[in-house]
């Protein structure tokens, strides 16, 4: 039967592919060290009490009707608060627009930017800007960023695109590597984006930059982020924020995220997402526009929060960097944030004592899952080469008395390969 074009050469996700053969295995009552969800176990990193407590009540006192297309007023004013506070971001409540976690605000942005055959320029890795440029007809201007730059983007790459681009997507920190943009390389791009809109005529669609800085608040050691429109204010007119409460207070579940850009942006965002209807539930929003409101408790909950989460990357990492140390070919980027850390496991063409070759990455990723019980998504996931040797490991849903374990069954079964 046939159907659309876009149904017919829509690609699947490569992670819910995973995730199917780990269920499968764990069905079978394997023990499997899932480390391949961008999300948390709510048993190990539950969501702040007090938003837990403001969601009940918000259900209690009966706010289960239809809340405003552009999100309640409240909460847009807690939204603003919060960023000025936290941030230093000044946005009115009309440039700020509530929906159902992140994704449909990508979807919408690029609805709304975005016409068939208009360039997108974005780095691979990167989480899914393959396939919203592919739903929205775009022509991909893909940035093959390097390790040597923590697997971001730079200025350079992105002026060789730049000539009639019409969105620039930025990610940091960045899903999947945990990465950032360091600041000058962000200066950079500012620049660049400024001059190359004040080159185009009135007439001509600007260039828009999608900043996608879920993970902002989670930063390690020395880290710093950073947004454009901090740097250079100029970048207002051009920049449109994802944002929200889903990877800050481990809240994915819960479904608030929002947007922030220029009015008329805003508003036509606000039109597309009302005829989509993916509104952020109202006594969610109720409850996260109080809680927003409450520093205090904020700042005790990112404390213990992002200590955990910390630990656990820094813990895998040194237990990486020892297994390169003993002479096998992985390795791993230092944490910088965000729940996921780069690993490399550089395994393909080795063979195994019993005689498989392991002849491609998908071969590696298989014998991982088959051999170490090590479930982590490739970085081809995300777009880059087949033969990427990096993967994504997520921690949301790691147990730190399982850590020494995977490492061995990682180093037993490294010692399998020839």
């Amino acid at each position: 039967m046939k159907l659309s074009n876009l149904a017919e050469t829509l690609i699947g996700s490569e992670i819910v592919k995973l995730g199917n053969a780990i269920s499968e295995r764990k069905r079978q009552g394997e023990k499997i060290y899932n480390f391949t969800i961008g999300d948390f176990d709510p048993t190990i990193f539950p969501i702040p009490k007090e938003l837990e407590d403001e969601i009940i009540e918000a259900y209690k006192s009966h706010y289960t009707n239809y809340p405003p297309a552009d999100g309640i007023v409240e909460l847009r004013n807690a939204v603003s608060s919060f960023l000025k506070d936290w941030e230093g971001l000044d946005y009115s409540n009309n440039e700020i627009l509530i929906a159902a976690g992140g994704r449909p605000l990508i979807y919408t942005i690029f609805k709304t930017i975005v016409d068939k055959g208009d360039k997108v320029i974005y780095a691979t890795p990167s989480w899914n800007n393959n396939h919203y440029v592919h739903m929205t007809e775009g022509v991909h201007c893909m940035i093959d960023a390097k390790p040597e730059n923590n697997f971001m983007p730079l200025a350079a790459d992105i002026a060789l695109h730049i000539n009639g681009a019409t969105l620039l997507c930025l990610c940091s920190p960045q899903n999947p590597t945990g990465t950032t943009l360091r600041k000058e390389e962000l200066e950079k791009i500012c620049n660049l984006v400024i001059k190359e809109n004040k080159r185009r005529s009135e007439g001509e669609k600007k260039l828009y930059v999608l900043y996608d800085q879920m993970y902002w608040t989670l930063t390690y050691g020395d880290t710093v982020h950073y947004n454009p429109v901090s740097l250079n204010p100029a970048m207002k007119d051009y920049t449109i924020f994802v944002d929200g409460i889903s990877k800050v207070f481990a809240a994915t579940g819960v479904r608030v995220g929002w947007s922030l850009g220029p009015a008329f942006i805003i508003a036509k965002m606000k039109a597309i997402l009302s005829h989509l209807g993916a509104w952020s539930p109202m006594p969610e929003q109720k409850a996260t526009a109080k809680y927003l409101l409450q520093k205090e408790n904020i700042q005790r909950y990112l404390v213990h929060f992002k200590a955990e989460v910390e630990e656990r990357l820094r813990r895998i990492y040194e237990g990486f960097i020892k297994l390169k140390e003993e002479g096998f070919d992985v390795d791993a980027v230092s944490p910088q944030a965000a729940i996921y850390l780069t690993i490399k496991l550089d395994l393909a063409g080795k063979t195994v004592k019993n005689g498989k070759l392991l002849e491609s990455q998908s071969d590696v990723t298989d014998y991982l899952l088959s051999e170490a019980k090590l479930a982590v998504v490739p970085f081809y996931a995300f777009g880059a080469e087949k033969n990427s040797p990096w993967y994504r490991l997520s921690v949301g849903t790691c147990k730190k008395e399982e850590i020494n374990e995977m490492i061995g069954k990682l180093r037993e079964a490294l010692t399998k390969l020839v």
